[in-house]
């Protein structure tokens, strides 16, 4: 199971002698290890009934003595190997074996970066133990994170919009994330919720302003502004792929009403359905007419066609790839 389904309610999962943490989201992990810690051995000392051990550097022996030494303190242990898949390399037959006759009164936890869960070991641990994946989250999930720990962390509402800025500004990493939530929900104060003209102020800093005012420039026809603001992005050592998701985050959008109005809604009401900021709507409908149907039924092509040039699918320059979209968009070329 994926770390957010066992979040939501880690007293209803057996905690089983050995666990596998997987994947590369520490926030997640740490979570989780928090969550069995406090179902294993409730408030007792961390000290006295928690072991922690370096993949790299622990030998089986020891880790094995370990499970089997309770502590004078408490009748439970938990036992967990850091970054441990060195560790199950050098000792996967062993493992196999522990985990089929297990200590009962210690639960082992493999900290794990990569986890196939094809091998004998995998298999065993499915059968008779647990596995939480704590992969990056992405897309709607991430969103969903980013709301709910708004709410249950903040006290405030975020908007669905103003969780995707946020995401697109400062990445997917949970830390990160929570710690703009932090600063945030103090920005606010005593408004309720936070939306995206905060996130933009706060989080965004000159960077996002200047993005907004390239993506503003397109509209608008201005392309030697808007190249202007590609430059000092550029030159100020923004990553070509984070100015991409800027530029997605609002043109996705034009994309999205293009395709209700070609269904028959009015252009006005699509726009405001596509989550268009109320400030943008009649500068986003002025451009749309400007650029007229044809072309904006191919924004969407534009902007994957860029991405997939990002990435590895165009030999041209990330400036040129970016300039060109530029242009496209804006209806210059």
């Amino acid at each position: 199971m994926h770390a957010t389904e066992f979040l939501k309610a880690p007293n209803e999962h057996e905690i089983s002698s050995v666990v596998v943490l997987s994947g590369a989201e520490r926030a997640l992990k740490q979570a989780v290890l928090s969550a069995i810690k406090q179902s294993v051995i409730g408030d007792e000392d961390d000290d006295a009934s928690i072991t922690h051990f370096a993949g790299k550097d622990a030998e089986y022996k020891t880790v094995s003595d370990e499970l089997l030494t309770v502590s004078m303190w408490g009748d439970r242990r938990v036992v967990v190997i850091d970054e441990a898949d060195p560790f199950i390399t050098d000792n996967r037959a062993a493992l196999e074996k522990y985990v089929a006759k297990s200590a009962k009164k210690s639960v082992l936890i493999l900290d794990v970066k990569s986890w196939r869960s094809n091998t004998k070991l995998a298999k065993a641990i499915t059968k008779s133990g647990l596995t939480v994946s704590c992969e990056e989250l992405e897309g709607s999930a991430l969103n969903q994170w980013i709301r709910s720990t708004a709410e249950n962390q903040y006290g405030k509402q975020i908007t669905r919009d103003a969780a995707n800025l946020l995401a697109e500004l400062t990445g997917s990493n949970l830390g990160m994330l929570d710690q703009e939530l932090s600063k945030l929900a103090s920005y606010v104060g005593e408004k309720a919720k936070i939306d995206s003209e905060d996130v933009r102020k706060l989080v965004g800093g000159w960077k996002a302003e200047t993005t907004w005012n390239m993506i503003g420039a397109v509209r608008e026809n201005d392309m030697g502004q808007a190249l202007s603001c590609l430059e000092k992005l550029l030159y100020a050592g923004e990553a070509a792929p984070r100015i991409l998701g800027g530029i997605n985050f609002s043109f996705r959008k034009l994309a999205i009403a293009t395709e209700q109005a070609r269904q028959g809604s009015t252009l006005t009401a699509a726009l405001k359905s596509a989550g268009v900021f109320y400030r943008d709507i009649d500068d986003s409908a002025k451009y749309l007419r400007r650029i007229g149907r044809p072309r904006a039924e191919r924004l969407l092509t534009y902007l994957t066609n860029a991405d997939s040039n990002l990435k590895g699918g165009s030999t041209l320059s990330d400036r040129m790839i970016l300039e060109q979209l530029l242009l496209q968009l804006g209806g210059a070329v």
